[in-house]
């Protein structure tokens, strides 16, 4: 059962990093320029799924290595957003993955970008430090080792935790106690 707040459940990968999912209700900022952000979604936005995924190395220093990480967990995210996305949509639900590359919604028109970091700092709390013209984001136990994602979905709780529990299950991805 997911906790419908700022907190979090953390995942463990069959390669033993962490995935921490939060489900949060939209801040300020995101109801506020919803129609930007998402240009032809007709429903309000209910919950924002945050994903924050465990990186192999930190992004406090540039690097070809940080750069194939990033790409490695840019495409995990993607995997596991789009299967997500996939289910809330077929329950019936506007859903939609942002790109953590571009800040670009997968499958609305783009709008105005939004910025994965600034979601965690408002929705979460942590830390985020600017960082040759970018920011990165603080985590309380991974530090600059944190990769983020934003899922947004217009579903009721009621739907929206088991369309998580079946997107978790299909990468094989356990509780980590």
């Amino acid at each position: 059962m997911y906790v419908v707040s700022n907190q979090s459940m953390l995942y463990k990968t069959s390669l033993g990093t962490k995935i921490d999912i939060c489900i949060a209700p939209p801040h300020q900022y995101v109801v506020d320029h919803q129609l930007e952000l998402l240009p032809g979604w007709n429903a309000p936005i209910s919950y924002l799924i945050i994903v924050l995924q465990q990186s192999s190395v930190s992004f406090a220093k540039s690097s070809d290595l940080v750069t194939l990480e990033k790409d490695r967990l840019r495409t995990k995210f993607l995997r596991f957003g789009s299967s997500l996305i996939f289910a809330l949509l077929d329950r019936g639900y506007q859903s939609d993955i942002f790109d953590p590359r571009t800040g670009y919604p997968m499958l609305a028109q783009p709008g105005i970008v939004l910025d994965d970091n600034a979601v965690v700092k408002a929705l979460l709390n942590y830390p985020v430090v600017d960082y040759q013209k970018c920011s990165l984001i603080r985590h309380p136990a991974w530090g600059h080792q944190v990769y983020p994602g934003t899922i947004v979905t217009a579903a009721p709780q009621t739907v929206v935790e088991p369309s998580l529990q079946q997107a978790v299950d299909s990468q094989n991805w356990t509780l980590n106690n």
